[in-house]
C-alpha cells in the first residue's frame, strides 16, 4: 500500500467514525417531567400543543411522536408554556427542573481554545455561566441552567449537549 492510499484510508475511517458518532442523537426532553416512559405512552395521540405554544420554537415532535428540544437556533427560557399546554400531564409546571442535560465546550473544536478571539457562546448566556481564562479558553461554570442558548450560536459547533442519566 502506498503512502497516499494509507492516508486516504485513514481519513475515510476517521470521517466514518465521526459521522456515526454524530448520528447518535441525544434526545433532550422539555424540563417539566418526572417519568420519561410517559412520553412513549401518552404523547402518541396528542396534538403537540407543547410544540406549537413554545415561545422559542425549540420543541420539535420526533419520529416517535414525542417532544424533544432542538437547541440549534435558540434555547429554553423555562417559560412553563409547554407544561401548561400539555393535556395528558406528562409535562407539569410543578415538575419544573433544569433541562436534563450537561452542556460542555469541546476544547478541540472551540476556536477560542485555539487562540482565536470569539465570544459567541458568552453573548447569549443569560446566566453568565461561561467564564474565560484571560481572553480565551471558555469554560462553563456552575451557573449554567442547561438552557442551550449558547449551542446554536457557536460558529464551529463546539458546544456539546450530553444527556444526564
Amino acid at each position: 500500500m502506498e503512502r497516499r492510499e494509507l492516508f486516504s484510508f485513514l481519513s475515510s475511517s476517521v470521517s466514518e467514525l465521526a459521522r456515526e458518532k454524530k448520528e447518535e442523537k441525544v434526545i433532550i426532553r422539555p424540563p417539566y417531567y418526572i417519568d420519561e416512559d410517559a412520553f412513549a405512552t401518552e404523547c402518541q395521540n396528542c396534538e403537540a400543543q407543547c410544540a406549537s405554544l413554545c415561545q422559542e420554537q425549540i420543541i420539535i415532535i420526533g419520529e416517535d411522536k414525542t417532544p424533544q428540544l432542538d437547541f440549534s437556533k435558540r434555547g429554553c427560557t423555562y417559560c412553563d408554556e409547554c407544561a401548561i399546554a400539555c393535556p395528558s400531564d406528562v409535562l407539569l409546571v410543578e415538575n419544573k427542573s433544569l433541562v436534563n442535560a450537561s452542556i460542555v465546550i469541546n476544547k478541540n473544536k472551540c476556536i477560542s481554545w485555539q487562540g482565536v478571539m470569539c465570544f459567541s457562546c458568552k453573548d447569549p448566556c443569560y446566566e453568565n455561566a461561561i467564564d474565560f481564562k484571560a481572553m480565551f479558553m471558555p469554560e462553563i461554570n456552575d451557573k449554567c441552567t442547561n438552557c442551550g442558548f449558547c449551542i446554536g450560536r457557536c460558529p464551529v459547533d463546539a458546544i456539546d449537549i450530553l444527556k444526564v442519566s
